[in-house]
């Protein structure tokens, strides 16, 4: 039995579409010790260019079914980002090949599919129903996946991800030394994500083989506002300006929550870990 399960280990083959973007290639570097792990890049980079395991992709120009077939991953995982249409297409085209291979895509979206909802936090088999241009996006993406077997997909939806190295942290350290303001939102309640406890339960999901749709946020909720401010005080960011924009008159829920597919105790997480790692090391 142990034996059989190390071999399935070592034969999972990954591909991460993405994996030049600040997530995919967290993601890379979480599994690739553990697994065939390979990933594509699209922009000029010396470093993935004499990496044997990164292929160019251009979802704009190119076909992405040329390097599946070639490249036969039994996981995707996709992490794109850039233009919205081009995502659509090449996503049409993932799911066309794994209705036909044996492989399954592991998509990363986002709590945004419920960003039309305002009066309580959201669970993984709630209805989606977007006002955003991004969130319909995933929206989108989500739909086509469920008219597949369960078998053949994970959604993973993911709040706001933060970490010492993460985008958001590097804009407000970049906002602050430029004396701007820090755009928060008081009245907008929120779960967070860090990316070392997603990068986490994304090896977990793999590993087990799990399938359906995963909330990957923190068990607890927090205003937007509240958050921002802990983070400042974490990084010693002393007297930081904040511009306080109200996007309706009554507090609003932005939170993906975990009911049906909850993960393992040591692979949740709190507010109070996710503002912790925000700390360089």
């Amino acid at each position: 039995m142990k034996l059989n399960f190390f071999i399935e280990l070592i034969l999972k083959k990954i591909l991460i579409i993405g994996a030049s973007g600040f997530i995919g290639n967290a993601l890379y570097k979480e599994l690739n010790s553990y697994f065939d792990t390979y990933g594509t890049y699209c922009t000029d980079n010396r470093f993935f260019e004499q990496n044997q395991k990164f292929f160019p992709y251009d979802m704009e120009l190119e076909d992405i079914s040329i390097l599946l077939d070639n490249l036969k991953p039994s996981i995707i995982i996709t992490a794109l980002r850039g233009n919205f249409n081009s995502q659509l297409d090449a996503h049409q085209r993932i799911i066309q090949w794994i209705q036909q291979n044996k492989s399954r895509l592991i998509f990363i979206s986002s709590a945004n599919v419920f960003d039309s909802f305002s009066n309580y936090p959201s669970y993984e088999y709630d209805k989606t129903l977007s006002d955003s241009v991004f969130g319909r996006f995933k929206i989108k993406i989500e739909n086509a996946l469920m008219r597949l077997p369960t078998n053949k997909y994970v959604i993973a939806r993911v709040p706001m991800v933060f970490g010492a190295t993460t985008p958001r942290i590097k804009e407000i350290k970049t906002l602050y030394d430029l004396k701007a303001p820090i755009e928060v939102f008081p009245n907008v309640i929120i779960n967070v994500t860090s990316i070392s406890k997603f990068t986490q339960q994304i090896h977990y999901i793999v590993n087990r083989n799990k399938k359906g749709i995963y909330h990957l946020g923190s068990t607890d909720l927090i205003y937007h506002l509240d958050l921002i401010k802990e983070i400042c005080d974490t990084l010693e960011l002393d007297e930081p300006i904040f511009k306080q924009v109200f996007d309706s008159n009554n507090d609003r829920y932005l939170a993906v929550l975990p009911r049906d597919n909850k993960l393992p105790k040591n692979l949740q997480t709190t507010t109070n870990e996710v503002i912790n790692s925000v700390k360089t090391n």
